[in-house]
């Protein structure tokens, strides 16, 4: 298994989490060249780089991967993380181009709704208990950087700055907003 990203650090709690070696990278192009050549099959879920620049693999790094290999875009409701992604549905989930096999199908987590759930109320119940003991949702948001880079809509106002940029729309700045209220 091989894992790419552009944040060190997540690459390194993922080798601890994972308990066993596994291969890391920094997005480097000839590492991640030589990956897709030889791999059977990739997932992707990585759209943003630095929090602006947008990753995508072209469609000549598809071409270049194994007849018969399998590509997985988990980020394909999103605009996709490859160049040879289309948005498909679970009536028609799985096209080839370029030899690969594609699989494009939004929320993927939905086929498996117990899980899914299980996972969300992991991620869910210590935001909410972070909101419950500061007080309300802009407490939480003031005493923690982690809390505040999550909001995407601070007082009725988008301060996502990646969303702003995808839809065209203006975006403020979350910290000069609550040094306003």
């Amino acid at each position: 298994m091989k894992v790419f990203d552009h944040d060190v650090n997540k690459l390194r709690r993922i080798q601890a989490g994972l308990g066993k070696h596994v291969f890391t990278s920094v997005i480097h192009p000839s590492v991640l060249i030589k990956a897709l050549a030889s791999a059977d099959a990739v997932i992707g879920n990585l759209r943003y780089i630095n929090d602006s620049e947008r990753f995508m693999v072209s469609e000549e790094l598809v071409k270049t991967m194994k007849q018969g290999a399998v590509i997985v875009d988990m980020s394909v409701d999103q605009g996709g993380c490859f160049e040879t992604s289309e948005c498909r549905s679970l009536r028609d989930p799985i096209f080839e181009k370029h030899g690969v096999i594609h699989y494009c199908v939004p929320n993927i987590s939905a086929r498996v709704a117990r899980t899914a759930s299980m996972v969300l109320s992991n991620i869910f119940a210590p935001m909410l208990l972070k909101i419950g003991r500061s007080g309300s949702v802009s407490a939480a948001v003031a005493e923690s950087s982690g809390f505040r880079n999550g909001v995407y809509v601070y007082r009725g106002m988008l301060v996502n700055h990646l969303v702003g940029k995808h839809y065209g729309i203006p975006s403020n700045d979350i910290g000069l907003l609550m040094a306003g209220y």
